[in-house]
C-alpha cells in the first residue's frame, strides 16, 4: 500500500508558533546604548510583565504531550512520526493526561519491539507481529490486564492509520482476544472494616476514608473534588467529569460521612480550592491517599488481606446491592458506561439474590403477580441528575 503522507505533514500542532509574539525591532539595544550598563533596568526592561518578552507557559496535558514527543523523537525508532501525530490526535480530542501519557509510553515500547523483531516499518504490520508483540508482553510477567491495556492501546494505533490510509482495513479484522480472568471484585466484610475504621482518628484521614466509603467515589475523583462540587445542605456531590470515563454524575453520601466531612470543615484550611489538599494547597496526590488507607490497614492488623483504597469502592457497591439497590441506580452512582462492569459486583451480593429468588417464588406459589413499576421513582431522580450535569458541563 502506498503510504499516505498527509498525516506527517502538519502532526506538529501551530498554537506554540500562533502564540509566540515576534519582537519589535525597538526593543533590540545596542551595544553601546546605556542600558546595558544597568543590570537592574535591563532585568526590569525584560521581565515578561513588561511585554518585551512573551513567555508560553503550556498547561498540564500539553506538558504530558511535550514529554511523549520529545522522547519518541529522541529515540527516532522506525514509524515514531505517525505515533506522534496519534497523540496529537488524541490531544485534540481532548482526551485525559493519563491517556495521553500511556499511549506514547505504550507505543513507544511497541515501536522499539518491532524494531527488534527487524519490522521494517508500521507500513509492513501483520497480524503475527502483533500477536508476537502480546506473546512478548505476556512472556515479560505482566498481569494479564496490562497486556490487555497494551494490547488495546496498539489496536487504536492501528485504527488511526487504518482511517489515514497507511494500513489496510484487513489489519484489525478479527482481533486478537486475551481473555481476563474472572476475579470478583474484593469487598471488605462488616468485620474487618469496623477494625480499619476504629484506628483512624486524624480528622481528615477519616473524612476522606468515609467518603470514599460511602459515596463509591474512584480515588483520582475525590483527591480532583473541590468545594464548590459540594453541596451540604442535599449531602450530594456534583462530579462534572468522570475520572476515567470523562462522564459527570452525581453521587450521595450517608450521616457518618456527613458528621466527619464537617468536623474536617471546621479545621482545613479553606484557602485552598480542594476538599483534600497536599502541599501549598495543591491536589493532595495518590500516594498521600495510599499511605492513609495503609497506615489504617497497618494499625488494624489488616496486612494479609489485600485491601486497597479501591476495595472501598467495591464494598460501597456490594453493600448498596445487599441492601437491595437496583442495578440500574447502581451503575449510575458508580459511572460506569456498561452496566455489564456493575453486573461484576452482583455476583457478590448472594444472600440478595437468595432472598429476591425465595420473595419472587413466593408470589408465584400464590397465584399472584408482581409489575415494575414503568418509572422507577429512585432511579428517575438519578437520571434527572445527571441530565442536569450534561446540561452544565
Amino acid at each position: 500500500m502506498t503510504v499516505q503522507n498527509d498525516i506527517l505533514e502538519n502532526y506538529y500542532p501551530s498554537d506554540v508558533s500562533d502564540s509566540t509574539l515576534s519582537s519589535p525591532s525597538h526593543l533590540f539595544l545596542s551595544l553601546q546604548h546605556p542600558a546595558r550598563q544597568n543590570a537592574g533596568l535591563m532585568n526590569k526592561l525584560f521581565l515578561p510583565s513588561a511585554g518585551a518578552l512573551y513567555v508560553y507557559r503550556p498547561n498540564k496535558r500539553r506538558r504530558v504531550l511535550n514529554r511523549a514527543v520529545d522522547k519518541l523523537e529522541r529515540n527516532a525508532l522506525s514509524g515514531y512520526e505517525y505515533v506522534i501525530a496519534h497523540l496529537y490526535d488524541k490531544y485534540r480530542r481532548n482526551l485525559t493526561i493519563s491517556t495521553i501519557s500511556q499511549t506514547g509510553q505504550t507505543l513507544s515500547n511497541f515501536l522499539a519491539f518491532l524494531q527488534e523483531t527487524g519490522v521494517l516499518g508500521v507500513e509492513m504490520i501483520s497480524r503475527k507481529d502483533i500477536a508476537a508483540y502480546i506473546d512478548h508482553e505476556q512472556e515479560r510477567g505482566l498481569k494479564i490486564t496490562s497486556v490487555r491495556n497494551h494490547k488495546q492501546t496498539v489496536y487504536a494505533f492501528l485504527n488511526y492509520l487504518v482511517d489515514n490510509e497507511v494500513l489496510s482495513l484487513e489489519i484489525i479484522y478479527k482481533r486478537i482476544r486475551v481473555r481476563l480472568p474472572e476475579v470478583l471484585p474484593r469487598a471488605i466484610p462488616m468485620e474487618d472494616l469496623r477494625q480499619l475504621l476504629a484506628v483512624i482518628t486524624s480528622t481528615r484521614d477519616r473524612a476522606l476514608i468515609l467518603l470514599l466509603l460511602h459515596t463509591g467515589m474512584r480515588i483520582g475523583e475525590l483527591l480532583q473534588l473541590k468545594m464548590t462540587n459540594i453541596i451540604l445542605s442535599e449531602r450530594k456531590i456534583l462530579l462534572f467529569i468522570g475520572e476515567k470515563n470523562l462522564h459527570g454524575r452525581v453521587v450521595y453520601y450517608n450521616q457518618e460521612a456527613e458528621e466527619a466531612l464537617e468536623k474536617w470543615l471546621g479545621v482545613r484550611d479553606r484557602s485552598s480550592a480542594y476538599l483534600f489538599y497536599g502541599h501549598k494547597g495543591r491536589e493532595l496526590s495518590y500516594v498521600s491517599a495510599w499511605m492513609i488507607m495503609k497506615k489504617a490497614i497497618q494499625q488494624a492488623r489488616l496486612e494479609q488481606k489485600g485491601y486497597s483504597l479501591h476495595s472501598l469502592r467495591h464494598t460501597f457497591a456490594t453493600n448498596m446491592l445487599n441492601a437491595g439497590l437496583r442495578l440500574e441506580v447502581l451503575q449510575k452512582l458508580l459511572g460506569h458506561l456498561s452496566i455489564e462492569i456493575t453486573l461484576r459486583y452482583a455476583k457478590i451480593a448472594d444472600g440478595t439474590k437468595e432472598e429476591a429468588y425465595f420473595k419472587a417464588m413466593a408470589v408465584i406459589e400464590k397465584g399472584g403477580h408482581h409489575e415494575y413499576d414503568r418509572v422507577n421513582p429512585e432511579l428517575q431522580a438519578v437520571f434527572e441528575e445527571e441530565e442536569l450535569l450534561r446540561a452544565d458541563g
